[in-house]
């Protein structure tokens, strides 16, 4: 099982793409995390016990940005945020695991894979990394965040030399989005077309 992670527009996402247009079955923690926290949800229901009603739409939902000014800011109430989330994504995870056919090739993408401290999960550990000012670009450019939101949210997750501590391969993403898929297709040939039990090839090849 392989563990998936970077910092926010690290080109992770992209990554995981690549990984299922591969084969692999992807498990999303940021999907997850969406589901699990979505209208009428017991998760749902304590973060507003907890943040108060604010952070719900008219409509009931959660108003991601009312409670991401909240906890990007606060790491005490952004943990407080991560105790009722995390168990509930971990449980979703471990029920798609099992539910997975035998020999499957799985990834898991967990954007914050160092700060809860589940790298030995893993049989692999993969970080995707690219430059802060490169990232900074992304947020504000493709996201319409301002640079102080930007740097707010890299601040709030690991910094590149704790996740590059616990990664068995760093995917170099500061250049192309074909040079991203190219490293993640080496990975791939040297590290699960040979090793899989399932003998797993790219699906292209099929």
């Amino acid at each position: 099982m392989i563990g998936l992670t970077g910092g926010i527009a690290s080109g992770k996402s992209a990554a995981a793409r690549r990984f299922q247009e591969l084969g692999a079955i992807l498990i999303d923690a940021d999907q997850i995390s969406r589901d699990v926290v979505a209208k009428g949800t017991p998760a749902l229901k304590d973060i507003a016990s907890s943040f108060g009603p604010e952070v719900l739409t008219p409509e009931g939902t959660l108003n991601r940005p009312v409670l991401g000014a909240i906890v990007f800011s606060d790491e005490q109430k952004r943990e407080q945020l991560n105790a009722i989330v995390h168990p509930r994504v971990r449980e979703e995870s471990a029920r798609l695991i099992s539910a997975a056919p035998a020999g499957s090739v799985i990834v898991q993408d967990i954007p914050l894979l160092a700060e809860t401290g589940q790298e030995k999960s893993f049989d692999i550990v993969v970080v995707v990394e690219a430059p802060i000012e490169e990232r900074i670009r992304r947020m504000t450019e493709d996201r319409g965040m301002s640079r102080e939101d930007a740097l707010a949210r890299i601040s709030a997750q690991a910094s590149d030399s704790e996740r590059a501590k616990i990664a068995d391969v760093i995917l170099d993403n500061s250049g192309s989005l074909e040079d991203l898929k190219d490293s993640v297709d080496r990975f791939w040939d040297e590290h699960v077309a040979i090793e899989s039990p399932a003998g797993v090839q790219r699906s292209e090849d099929k």
